[in-house]
């Protein structure tokens, strides 16, 4: 299990490094999900397989699912034509299919070797979760919640268009 935690950290900081560089928001949130995924992976080998089912649902996919919105919303490349961006080429392909591979080639050997759980024998219960999320982290949970909803705001607010600037033809400030 040490290997497995030890190649889910190297997936997760090359992926989120990746999604740092990434010009292309699309591709930074693929990168971004891939990392969500492999610290999943090692809450699980940690022995919080309550945590790991929710890093996956809530942040890889709620999460995501919102930011996707956003993006969306903000529209960054609304002004480039099909044309100018052309079709990305394999090589485009091969790092984010490495990485992808060596993630699910680390969950099958965990959930096919037989050795499900964590390697300490130690495990979080749900309930255990549930009380200190509503209990001594409750102030963190909501000011990670109004963080994400402030910068949803400031996201809208950055994005919005003044109908007037546009029919002068006149540039955004």
């Amino acid at each position: 299990m040490t290997v497995v935690f030890y190649l889910s950290a190297a997936v997760a900081v090359i992926s989120t490094a990746l999604m740092i560089t990434r010009e292309n928001a699309i591709h930074a949130l693929l990168y971004m999900v891939l990392s969500l995924f492999s610290v999943a992976v090692i809450f699980f080998v940690l022995g919080a397989p309550f945590a790991a089912a929710l890093e996956v649902i809530i942040y890889a996919g709620a999460i995501m699912v919102l930011f996707v919105f956003v993006i969306m919303m903000l529209a960054p490349g609304a002004h480039r034509t099909e044309e100018s961006l052309g079709r990305p080429g394999l090589s485009a392909f091969v790092v984010p299919g490495v990485i992808a591979l060596v993630l699910v080639g680390e969950i099958t050997w965990v959930v096919f070797s037989g050795s499900l759980g964590p390697a300490s024998g130690a495990s979080v219960a749900p309930d255990q979760v549930g009380a200190a999320l509503f209990g001594r982290y409750l102030s963190a949970v909501e000011m990670a919640s109004l963080l994400l909803l402030a910068g949803l705001v400031g996201a809208y607010h950055l994005a919005r268009r003044d109908p007037a600037r546009e029919d002068e033809g006149g540039e955004r400030s």
